[in-house]
C-alpha cells in the first residue's frame, strides 16, 4: 500500500506544479498589463519595476494554490479512471477511501504550508508593495493623476479631483482641491478650469486655476466660515519631487498587511473598546432615569479581564522566544506593551464627555450628543472587529480550500473520466467562479454586520465539502454490490444445476 500511495501522490505532482506555474504566470501577466504603462511613464528604473511585480507574486500564489490543487486532482484522477487504473485498484480490494487517503494527506500538508505562507510571507510582501507604490505615486504626480477620483498630490496634505485631465497639456476641467496642510483650518478650492506646471528643478508644482471659489473652515470652531471668489488663483505645492524617494520605515499597516497574531491584537482592542462604550452607554441611560427620581448616579465598571492568546499565537510566541536572544525578546515584549497604551489614552479622551455626570457628583440629564457619541463609537468598534475577523478567517478559509477541492475534485473526475482537458478547464473555472463569488459575497455581508464573520467566510468551504462528501458516497454506493447479491446468484445457480440434473 505504501507503493500505491506513493504512486498516486507522484502522479499529482507534475500537474500541480504545471497548473500552479501557469496560473501564477497568467495572473502576473495580467498585473503587468495593468500597471506597466503607469510605471514606465514615471521614468522608474527597471529594478524598481521588477520589484513591484516580484512583490505581487505572493498574493497571486495565495489565490492560485488552491486552484492548482483542483486542476491537478481533476486531471490526474480523470486520467487514472480513463486508463482503468482506478478500476484495477478497486477490483484488487482497494476502497475509494483508501485511494483518497494519500491525496487528503498531501492536501493537508499543502494547507498547512499555504496558511503559514499567507500568515508570515504575504503580509510582509503586501506591506512592502503598498509602501513602494505610495513612493512611486509621489514621483512625478502629474502623470499619475486620474480623472473623476480624488488623487493624493502631497501625502496627507493636498488632494485633487478633476473631471477632465489632458496629460499632454496638463489642462484640468472642473477642479476641486482639498488643502489639509493647516491643522487649524481646512480649505476647499473649486475652479472651472486650470493647468499644472512643474518648476525648472522639477521639485515644486504650480496649479493655476480660473473662475472659482475658495472656502475655509475652522476645525476648532464650526461657526467660522469664509468664502472668496476669484478669477485667477495660483497655488504652489512645494516638495513635489521628480525623484523616487524610498520610505525607510512605514509603521502603518492595513488589515491585509498583518499576520494572524497582529489581527487578533486589533480584534481584542476593538472588542474591549466596544464593551467599554456599551457599559458606559448603559450607565448613562440608567442615570438619566435615576436623576428623575433623585437617586445618586452610578459609576460605569469598565474593568475587563485581559483576553488570552489563541493556541496558534501562543505557540508562535513560545517558538519566537526560544529562537530570539534575551535582548531582542525584551525589545519585542516592550513593543507589544507600547502598542496597547495609546488605545487606553484614546478611550479616556473620547469618553471624557460621557464621564461628566460621574466626576462632578451632580445629577444631570445626559446629553443627547454623549449618548450618540457612545453609540457611534461602539458601532465603529464592532465594524472594525468584524472587518479584521473577516480577514482573519479568510486566511484559514483559503488555505483549507485545498482539502475541500480534493473532496469535490475526485468524484467529479471519476464521474466523467473521458472529459479531457476541456472538461478539466471548464469545471475548474466553474468551481472557482462559484467559490470566490460566495467568498466575496460573504465578505460583503460580514463587513455590513449582516452575517457573522465566521459563517460568512466558512460557508463556501462547508457547502462545497458537503457536496463533495455526498458525491463520494453516491459513487461508493453505485460501485458496491447490492446486499445478498452473492446469495441470490448462488441460489439461482443451485436451482439451475438441479434442473439440469
Amino acid at each position: 500500500m505504501r507503493i500505491l500511495s506513493r504512486y498516486i501522490v507522484v502522479q499529482h505532482v507534475a500537474p500541480f506544479v504545471f497548473a500552479l506555474s501557469a496560473l501564477t504566470a497568467f495572473q502576473l501577466l495580467n498585473q503587468i498589463a495593468r500597471r506597466f504603462g503607469d510605471l514606465v511613464g514615471k521614468g522608474l528604473p527597471w529594478g524598481v519595476i521588477l520589484e513591484v511585480f516580484a512583490l505581487s507574486i505572493p498574493f497571486i500564489v495565495t489565490t492560485t494554490l488552491s486552484m492548482a490543487v483542483l486542476i491537478s486532482v481533476l486531471y490526474t484522477v480523470g486520467r487514472l479512471a480513463a486508463d482503468h487504473e482506478l478500476t484495477a485498484m478497486r477490483a484488487s480490494g482497494v476502497s475509494m477511501g483508501r485511494i483518497m487517503a494519500p491525496l487528503l494527506a498531501a492536501a493537508i500538508a499543502v494547507t498547512v504550508l499555504a496558511f503559514l505562507f499567507s500568515d508570515q510571507v504575504l503580509p510582509r510582501s503586501n506591506h512592502q508593495l503598498r509602501t513602494l507604490l505610495t513612493d512611486i505615486g509621489r514621483k512625478k504626480p502629474t502623470f499619475g493623476l486620474k480623472e473623476q477620483i480624488i488623487n493624493e498630490v502631497q501625502r496627507g496634505r493636498l488632494f485633487l479631483r478633476a473631471a477632465r485631465i489632458d496629460q499632454s497639456t496638463f489642462l484640468l476641467r472642473e477642479v476641486t482641491i482639498y488643502d489639509l496642510a493647516d491643522q487649524q483650518r481646512k480649505r476647499i478650492i473649486r475652479a472651472d478650469s486650470g493647468y499644472m506646471a512643474l518648476t525648472a528643478n522639477q521639485e515644486d508644482l504650480y496649479l493655476t486655476l480660473f473662475d472659482g471659489t475658495m472656502q475655509e473652515l475652522d476645525r476648532t470652531d464650526q461657526k467660522v466660515f469664509q468664502q472668496v471668489r476669484f478669477r485667477r488663483n495660483t497655488i504652489r505645492v512645494e516638495g513635489v519631487s521628480n525623484e523616487l524617494s524610498r520610505t525607510e520605515e512605514d509603521t502603518y499597516k492595513g488589515d491585509r498587511e498583518m499576520g494572524v497574531c497582529e489581527m487578533e491584537h486589533v480584534i481584542r482592542g476593538a472588542e474591549r473598546e466596544r464593551e467599554q462604550n456599551t457599559r458606559r452607554l448603559t450607565v448613562v441611560r440608567l442615570n438619566g432615569l435615576r436623576s428623575l427620581v433623585g437617586l445618586p448616579p452610578l459609576q460605569p465598571d469598565t474593568s475587563l479581564p485581559a483576553a488570552g492568546l489563541s493556541p496558534y499565537c501562543a505557540g508562535l510566541q513560545r517558538f519566537a522566544a526560544f529562537l530570539l536572544p534575551p535582548q531582542l525578546r525584551a525589545q519585542a515584549s516592550g513593543g507589544r506593551a507600547a502598542t496597547g497604551t495609546p488605545d487606553q489614552e484614546q478611550l479616556s479622551r473620547f469618553n471624557a464627555p460621557a464621564q461628566r455626570a460621574f466626576t462632578t457628583g451632580r445629577l444631570e440629564t445626559p446629553r443627547l450628543s454623549d449618548v450618540r457619541g457612545l453609540e457611534d463609537r461602539a458601532r465603529t468598534a464592532t465594524i472594525r472587529s468584524a472587518n479584521y475577523r473577516v480577514e482573519l478567517h479568510k486566511k484559514y478559509t483559503i488555505a483549507a480550500a485545498c482539502i475541500v477541492f480534493v473532496l469535490i475534485g475526485v468524484p467529479m473526475a471519476v464521474s466523467f473520466p473521458r472529459g479531457g482537458i476541456g472538461y478539466v478547464v471548464g469545471m475548474s473555472l466553474a468551481v472557482f467562479t462559484v467559490y470566490y463569488v460566495c467568498l466575496i459575497g460573504g465578505e460583503t455581508l460580514a463587513n455590513r454586520l449582516i452575517v457573522a464573520p465566521f459563517w460568512a467566510m466558512w460557508a463556501p468551504n462547508v457547502l462545497f465539502g458537503l457536496f463533495g462528501l455526498l458525491a463520494l458516497w453516491r459513487i461508493r454506493r453505485a460501485a458496491a454490490p447490492p446486499p445478498l447479491a452473492g446469495l441470490r446468484r448462488s441460489w439461482r445457480r443451485g436451482l439451475g444445476g438441479e434442473r439440469v440434473a
